[in-house]
């Protein structure tokens, strides 16, 4: 049964590694230098929006263990703790992803739907929201480990 677990994740990480390479294929590496202004080297140019890519599959495979280890812990004082980690690390996702769409193709969704100043405030709400529950969680699991 915990081979089958490994292998599972195991092979989610290849899936996401092979899906972030087409991703960046898809979004022409060249291109997106020319789009920046880049007149130098192209991967040197280019490190953030490698890492940017990269990141999200890996985003993705926090989250999915962030919930299975809360599953595991079955509720109880550790396992909430760990439902707010997991949760933060959603809202971080989502917002890394936004951040992304931004980055590569120009379009904020909070300014678009709520114009300049309160898609900054709702930025800003997502990322204390982030933090907070991030907190919560990490101070819940510290405060029950204490006794």
């Amino acid at each position: 049964m915990k081979n089958s677990r490994l292998i599972a994740a195991f092979s989610l990480l290849i899936f996401l590694f092979a899906y972030s390479i087409t991703t960046m294929a898809q979004a022409g590496i060249e291109s997106h230098s020319h789009q920046i202004g880049a007149t130098t080297d192209i991967f040197k140019d280019n490190t953030s929006f490698l890492f940017g890519m990269m990141e999200l599959p890996f985003l993705l495979i926090a989250v999915v263990f962030a919930f299975l280890t809360a599953n595991a812990l079955k509720g109880g004082k550790f396992g909430k703790g760990m439902y707010l980690v997991a949760w933060g690390f959603v809202v971080m996702a989502v917002g890394h992803l936004h951040m992304q769409v931004e980055h590569l193709y120009g379009f904020n969704l909070f300014k678009s739907l709520l114009g300049d100043t309160a898609g900054t405030i709702a930025w800003y709400i997502a990322l204390i929201i982030t933090w907070g529950l991030s907190s919560l969680g990490f101070y819940s699991i510290y405060k029950t480990s204490k006794g």
